[in-house]
């Protein structure tokens, strides 16, 4: 089943409630619910966390832990599912989100070279922002939607999967 699958690469929940950043949550840690791992939850848990990679926001991980305490499914794989937009792809998928918003709202995309600091993001904001967004906005929303069903529709095959094998031992046996 794909619960021993996704419990392997999971960290412990006493070392994500011992986490820093986590603390602002305070005894909602606590709740079972975040660290139950089912089908409802861990398909919750993709859509949330492939839906935050997608924010282009500093704290992804902190937003993504709240939107999952919020809708009450699994903690720790909302969060590492955030991770999808790490350090080496993030400049790949912002730059496909980019061209994706620019292609909706039909217009050109600006060739601009980009610097780490406040005045490039201010002056940059009012001519790629609305695309940028746009972009972003369609990304984790499809990909939210595509993680949420997909791991519905693999946590059922893989049950049917084993009723069958189950089913055929049975009938062996006899």
């Amino acid at each position: 089943m794909p619960r021993k699958l996704i419990k392997r690469f999971l960290p412990n929940h006493e070392t994500i409630k011992r986490q820093k950043a986590l603390k602002i949550f305070g005894n909602v840690l606590y709740n079972p619910n975040l660290w139950c791992l089912n089908r409802r939850s861990a398909a919750g848990a993709f859509a949330v966390g492939l839906f935050m990679a997608f924010v282009p926001l500093p704290s992804q991980m902190i937003m993504a832990a709240g939107l999952a305490i919020l809708c009450s499914v699994n903690l720790p794989l909302s969060i590492a599912l955030v991770w999808v937009s790490n350090p080496v792809t993030m400049p790949v998928l912002f730059y496909g989100a980019y061209k994706l918003g620019a292609w909706v709202l039909s217009t050109p995309a600006q060739h601009f070279h980009f610097e780490l600091s406040w005045e490039f993001i201010g002056s940059q904001m009012s001519t790629i922002g609305p695309p940028f967004l746009l972009g972003c906005a369609i990304c984790g929303i499809s990909s939210a939607l595509i993680g949420y069903f997909g791991i519905r529709g693999l946590w059922r095959y893989s049950v049917v999967r084993s009723w069958q094998k189950r089913t055929l031992r049975i009938k062996l046996s006899r």
